[in-house]
């Protein structure tokens, strides 16, 4: 008994110095890459390992990082996109290979045939070939009028009329905003619901996150503030601020805490882990692994004969990356409130770090 007291007390000292060294190796990647706000954390099934919040809300401002602070997670989204649609294919309102047609078959005259048969599975995997829609030479998008969803089925239609983007043998699948965006409309079709009342519904309703859209106010309340790089200068950027992203909100527009994050990320390693919870386990190992290359709101990469499902998401103005071990089950979770070369690098020194340490 003696002898399992001393391990447990010497496992708990080595892990607490453990955590001392990455606070201080993740702050020193902050400074050095001129990050305002930086934080992270890596967690178990049941348990956070660790968990940071470091530097500042903005360059122009002294109000000190909390674990209270939201971030936009941009394509990080899409994670979360398919998670509810997950949902409602379990629930029978979808099947992965619902043909999009199938329900909207209205639009098929003013739609390009290569697109006749695609489904709910290619959208959300991005092996329909919808056209990109990633801000650089996309196609001029109308000014649609209406509500949000209503605008999201104006662009949808119009998506449709556009030629299918490229395959080649380098290129397995087109990475596609514009897919997400179709494959919300197929949700919202069987729901009667927005995505904005599902993503409510589900994770703040269902769930008790706290999830919000847009960027996270920084205007009435005190919260961080993105930034864009202009003029190798960082420039805060206030959440009123009008922008697009035309129409592909499923797609990338989601604004969250670290710590209710990482409760959707334990979910997923718990299922991963075979545990049925809000989804069922056979639906996260879909989610996961069920597609090469990509599968439904994350990459499949592999490194040092680890398999993880991974994603990085931006806007432009905040950067954050999720990482999930499979094997060992650790999720690693890192959310930045910038945007640019030196922010990029400075988080995956630090991805690099913490999966080196703690896969062992």
């Amino acid at each position: 008994m003696k002898i399992k007291i001393i391990f447990i007390f010497f496992y708990i000292l080595s892990s607490a110095m453990f955590a001392q060294n990455h606070v201080q190796y993740a702050d020193s990647i902050r400074v050095s890459n001129a990050i305002p706000e930086l934080s992270y954390a890596v967690v178990s099934g049941d348990k956070i390992l660790e968990i940071n919040a470091l530097g500042l809300h903005s360059v122009d401002l002294k109000d000190a990082a909390t674990l209270n602070d939201r971030f936009h997670i941009g394509s990080n989204t899409k994670a979360m996109t398919a998670f509810v649609i997950a949902k409602y294919v379990e629930k029978g309102k979808l099947k992965w290979s619902t043909k999009f047609f199938d329900l909207f078959p209205d639009l098929k005259k003013t739609s390009k045939p290569n697109y006749y048969n695609i489904t709910l599975e290619e959208l959300i995997s991005h092996q329909a070939r919808i056209q990109p829609f990633q801000g650089e030479n996309d196609p001029a998008v109308p000014d649609f009028k209406g509500t949000h969803q209503e605008k999201r089925n104006q662009f949808g239609k119009f998506v449709l009329t556009l030629d299918p983007a490229k395959i080649d043998s380098e290129h397995k699948y087109i990475y596609s905003n514009a897919g997400y965006t179709l494959a919300t409309m197929m949700l919202e079709k069987v729901t009667g619901k927005s995505w904005e009342q599902l993503i409510d519904q589900v994770f703040n309703k269902d769930l008790k996150l706290d999830v919000k859209l847009s960027w996270p106010e920084n205007q009435i309340a005190k919260d961080t503030w993105g930034h864009s790089f202009e003029n190798n200068k960082l420039i805060p950027v206030p959440s009123n601020t009008d922008y697009h992203l035309d129409y592909t909100e499923p797609a990338g527009d989601i604004n969250i805490k670290l710590t209710d994050y990482i409760k959707f990320i334990q979910l997923n390693i718990k299922g991963l882990q075979g545990h049925d919870n809000y989804l069922k386990a056979s639906t996260y190992h879909f989610i996961h692994k069920g597609i090469e290359g990509y599968s439904l709101g994350w990459f499949n990469s592999y490194e040092d004969n680890k398999d993880f499902s991974t994603h990085s998401g931006t806007a432009g103005t905040y950067y954050t990356i999720a990482a999930i071990d499979r094997r060992n089950f650790i999720g690693y979770i890192i959310f930045t409130n910038s945007f640019n070369e030196s922010t990029v690098n400075g988080v995956r020194l630090l991805m690099r770090k913490l999966k080196k340490d703690y896969g062992r």
